[in-house]
């Protein structure tokens, strides 16, 4: 069974997103690369995108989004690996129409992507598991993923590191596409919070 490592970043983005927006739905983008090891291709989650919280799934606006982030990947050699999403209500861990319809897509051009959903009532302060929840595309079909097969790097789900950044109320710093659409100097590639969590994880590892 293959892999999949989740990088510091990636995850904390994902948790900090989910933070920022406590009352609303919001989604957002996986990118990594596969490594082939021990004749499995293991597959990497090196960075993730944050894309909505107000209108998750206006077409024009997410086609531009997914445009932009395919761009990004390609320009640092990674690919377009996955979808995250949390839902309004803290009890929904569902999947609709339109977030499977970006998942399905994503999955069209990399048939190993994830669909990650965020589970709310796990989110706090102390956590001492992942709340992520995670499928992968196995033969055009969503499959949950074995949380034997789910690693995350530098423990982070488990560490101090999580714990001090939602503290800080670090998501304050945290900026997604429907943020930068209304102030476009708005870094949605958010450089400065990838360097506040680069050094959050250096500190507590």
């Amino acid at each position: 069974m293959t892999n999949v490592f989740f990088s510091p970043r990636a995850y904390c983005k994902i948790i900090l997103h989910a933070a920022k927006y406590p009352h609303c739905a919001i989604n957002g983008l996986l990118l990594g690369k596969q490594k082939n090891k021990d004749g499995r291709a293991d597959l990497y989650i090196e960075d993730a995108i944050p894309l909505f919280h107000i209108c998750l799934h206006v077409s024009p606006m997410a086609e531009i989004a997914l445009t932009l982030v395919d761009q990004l990947a390609a320009s640092k050699g990674l690919i377009l690996a996955g979808y995250y999403l949390a839902n309004e209500n803290i009890n929904d861990l569902s999947t609709d129409r339109p977030a499977h319809r970006i998942a399905d897509k994503i999955a069209e051009n990399f048939n190993s992507a994830l669909l990650v959903v965020v589970d709310n009532r796990e989110v706090t302060l102390g956590m001492g598991s992942s709340p992520l929840r995670i499928s992968q595309s196995v033969e055009g079909k969503w499959k949950p993923k074995d949380k034997a097969n789910i690693i995350y790097e530098d423990d982070i789900a488990y560490t101090d590191a999580m714990y001090s950044l939602l503290k800080a109320e670090e998501y304050r710093n945290l900026i997604d596409f429907d943020n930068h659409l209304d102030n476009i100097a708005l870094d949605w590639q958010n450089q400065k919070l990838n360097k506040i969590i680069d050094e959050a994880v250096d500190k507590h590892t």
